[in-house]
């Protein structure tokens, strides 16, 4: 075992037997939490040991952080430099290029791919990583360099915005590290053009995860009128004008967003079948249904309503309203996506949610599939926080 790392403990009835079987986090009080332990500085590497002195593996420390220890590696013994992190980017890109046809995908996912904390989405040439954890923040050259020399992308932007962030302790920042990028970047995603502002948009600019639930609802466009409330750059609705949908309004809370989403649908030459409405995604919901408008697919993709327990009612609560505001503008036989990217709220709880919201509003339905995020967004399987994205698609009589 490595001499010149600190060591940390697991208190006597701490997750030993979970770390050993893959479960990449140690909480804050399940820690031995003494002087020495509280004083090591965020994005310390350091070998952690079970109550009987054993090492379990090799983490990176945040006493700052309700995450105290993340597993790095599970050998003890391993270095985490540049090398190390060339390596489990390579994995990644490996896998991502025999997916996809082009390099437009997520990169890295987090714990999932092996480096805790760290998000990188690329679009072509430019890369937008959010290094959520602390050490990543400490190694953020490391991690940038070993970007460039796995993919060769020439931007490269850090993207130091979000809950997780200010859950790490981290400070809030945006910082082109390499090149730079002064317009949108056009991004061809199941025959749609999206325009991703990697330097100002939500995220990392563009929302990969929903890649296949965007195809599904595609098939489910033709020649539909179609509805995409919380549409960010247009994600639903130009997926649905590129499977042959009649019409697309899409509906945000953000002007900038829906420009975004008219230059998307210009550029695939939509424009005349495209609309857009800025506004309350609840307020616009009953607002359309005061207005007698109907609609044969209707999609809802909200932000996370419950990013974490504490929210879980409420979050459930509004997933019901989404549904029973949604439900009513569902012509007969139509189709209705209702969509969740909450941590907190299981599949279970968030499809009983959604349909509570659609018997509510008078509606029957069939469930007739149940989506999950792209193969770029892989799952820890010891890790359901990992696998985060639901999205449900009923018929409605």
């Amino acid at each position: 075992m490595s001499t010149d790392l600190p060591v940390v403990r697991l208190r006597p009835k701490g997750e030993a037997r979970a770390i050993r079987h893959g479960f990449p986090w140690v909480y804050v009080d399940e820690l031995v939490l003494d002087r020495r332990t509280k004083a090591i500085a965020p994005g310390t590497m350091a070998v952690l040991e079970d109550d009987a002195r054993r090492p379990l593996a090799l983490v990176t420390v945040n006493p700052n952080s309700k995450i105290i220890c993340r597993v790095m590696d599970r050998n003890a013994e391993a270095v985490i430099d540049r090398a190390w992190l060339v390596e489990k980017i390579a994995r990644a890109a490996q896998m991502r290029d025999r997916l996809f046809g082009a390099p437009f995908y997520r990169l890295i996912h987090a714990e999932a791919d092996g480096l805790p904390g760290v998000i990188i989405d690329r679009f072509g040439d430019v890369a937008v990583i959010q290094p959520n954890a602390a050490w990543a923040e400490a190694m953020i050259e490391d991690l940038s360099g070993a970007l460039v020399e796995v993919t060769g992308v020439k931007t490269v932007i850090k993207n130091g915005s979000g809950r997780a962030r200010t859950l790490e302790g981290l400070p809030e920042e945006m910082v082109t590290l390499q090149g730079g990028v002064d317009a949108p970047v056009a991004v061809q995603m199941n025959g749609a053009t999206y325009m991703a502002d990697v330097m100002g948009g939500q995220k990392t600019g563009l929302f990969y995860d929903q890649r296949p639930n965007h195809a599904f609802a595609a098939a489910l466009s033709k020649e539909a009128r179609v509805l995409d409330v919380f549409s960010h750059v247009g994600g639903f609705a130009l997926a649905a004008l590129a499977g042959g949908a009649r019409s697309a309004l899409s509906v945000d809370g953000s002007a900038s967003a829906l420009d975004l989403a008219e230059q998307g649908a210009k550029a695939m030459g939509m424009a005349e079948k495209f609309s857009t409405r800025k506004g309350d995604a609840f307020v616009t919901l009953e607002a359309l249904a005061a207005e007698g408008a109907e609609y044969d697919v209707v999609i809802c993709d909200p932000p996370a309503f419950a990013p974490a327990k504490p929210a879980l009612q409420a979050g459930l609560r509004a997933y019901e309203r989404v549904a029973r505001l949604a439900a009513p503008l569902v012509a007969k036989g139509g189709y209705l996506v209702l969509c969740s990217c909450s941590h907190a709220a299981d599949l279970s709880n968030f499809r009983a949610a959604s349909t509570r919201g659609i018997g509510k509003a008078g509606r029957s339905s069939q469930l007739l599939h149940t989506g999950f995020a792209g193969a770029d967004h892989p799952m820890l399987p010891q890790l359901a926080e990992s696998g985060y994205l639901k999205s449900l698609f009923f018929r409605l009589d």
